[in-house]
C-alpha cells in the first residue's frame, strides 16, 4: 500500500495509540524528564563553555556549544523533540559529554515552539541556526566543514528537513554539502498522521496544507548523497517504524547510503538514554558515521 495513504484507514483511536506517546509513559513528567534535567543541570554547571548563544530574535532561538577545543574536531548539531510544542535545548545537555569524550563538539539548538510559531517557521529557524553555525565557525571555534545533524522525534523531522535543504538557494554563500551526515532518530517523515492525532495537533495547529508542505516524504528529499543513520526504538509503535522505513525506502540509493538501526528493547524515550551510553551499539554507529565524514572536509 502507498505509504503516503496507509494512515487513511486509521480511526481517531488508532492515531492516538500510535502517535500520542506520552500517554503510554505515565512516568514521563514525574521521572523521565526530571532525570534528564538533573543530569543536564550537572553538565551545564560543570562546563565552562558557550551557552545560550543567540542565532535569531525568537526567545528560544539560542544554542549551546559543548566544545572540545580541537581545530579539526567534528561537530554534532542536535535538535530536540517534543512534537514541536514542548521541550528546551537545556534538557538535553546530558548528551554532550559522551560525544565530547570522543573529541566531537556538541551543539544543542533551541527553537520557538508551537502554537506561538508554526512548523514552517520552526524549519526556517533551524535553517537559520545552521547558517549561523556555518558563518560563525571562527567565533565558535569549530570546523564548519565537519557538521553532522541529529535530532529526535520532531527533531528527527527537523534533521530530515535540513538534509532536504538546498543551501545555496537559501543563501548563495553556503555550500550544497553544508551537512556531511544526518541522524534522524524516530523521525516524523510524513506529517498528515500527526495532524490527524487530535491530542497532538491541538497544540501544533497544523493544517493540511502545512502537513503536506513540511513533510520530507513529499516535498523535501535529501539534496545531497550525504550518508544518514535512521534510528527507531525496538519497542516503538508500528507507525514510528513505518515513518522511519518509508524515508529509507524512498531516498536510499547505491550512492546515498541510508542505514536503519533499531535500538533493541527501548521505546521512544528510553532510546535517548542508550544514545548517551558510550558502550552502546547505537553510540558506536553514530561515532562511526561522524568519523566517516572527515575525509569529505575541504
Amino acid at each position: 500500500m502507498d505509504p503516503l495513504t496507509f494512515h487513511k484507514k486509521f480511526s481517531a483511536e488508532d492515531f492516538d495509540s500510535q502517535y500520542n506517546l506520552r500517554s503510554k509513559r505515565p512516568d514521563y513528567e514525574s521521572t523521565v524528564i526530571p532525570e534528564w534535567i538533573e543530569r543536564s543541570v550537572k553538565v551545564r554547571s560543570d562546563f565552562s563553555g558557550m551557552l545560550d548563544i543567540h542565532y535569531g530574535k525568537g526567545p528560544k532561538q539560542q544554542l549551546d556549544l559543548f566544545g572540545v577545543n580541537k581545530k579539526d574536531a567534528s561537530t554534532l548539531i542536535y535538535f530536540h523533540g517534543g512534537y514541536w510544542q514542548r521541550g528546551d535545548k537545556s534538557i538535553y545537555s546530558f548528551l554532550a559529554p559522551s560525544f565530547n569524550s570522543k573529541e566531537i563538539n556538541f551543539i544543542a539548538v533551541g527553537y520557538d515552539l508551537c502554537p506561538a510559531v508554526t512548523i514552517t517557521e520552526i524549519s526556517a529557524q533551524a535553517r537559520a541556526a545552521l547558517t549561523f553555525i556555518w558563518k560563525s565557525s571562527d567565533l565558535l571555534g569549530i570546523n564548519r566543514n565537519l557538521l553532522t545533524v541529529m535530532g529526535h522525534s520532531a527533531g528527527g523531522h527537523i534533521t530530515q528537513m535540513m538534509m532536504g535543504t538546498n543551501w545555496p538557494a537559501y543563501s548563495n554563500d553556503l555550500p550544497i554539502d553544508l551537512i556531511k551526515a544526518g541522524v534522524p532518530i524516530s523521525p516524523l517523515s510524513l506529517l498528515e498522521p500527526v495532524r490527524l492525532t487530535e491530542a497532538l495537533n491541538a497544540g501544533i495547529r497544523m493544517d493540511a496544507k502545512e502537513a503536506e508542505s513540511e513533510s520530507p516524504m513529499i516535498n523535501h528529499p535529501p539534496c545531497t548523497d550525504a550518508p544518514q543513520l535512521v534510528v527507531v526504538g525496538g519497542d516503538e509503535t508500528e507507525e514510528f517504524h513505518r515513518q522511519a522505513n518509508m524515508y529509507i525506502d524512498a531516498f536510499a540509493s547505491q550512492k546515498r547510503l541510508i542505514e536503519m538501526y533499531i535500538v533493541p528493547g527501548v521505546d521512544h524515550f528510553d532510546e535517548l538514554n542508550i544514545l548517551a551510553d558510550t558502550d552502546s551499539e547505537l553510540f558506536a554507529k553514530i561515532i562511526k558515521l561522524i568519523r566517516s565524514t572527515v575525509d569529505t572536509k575541504k
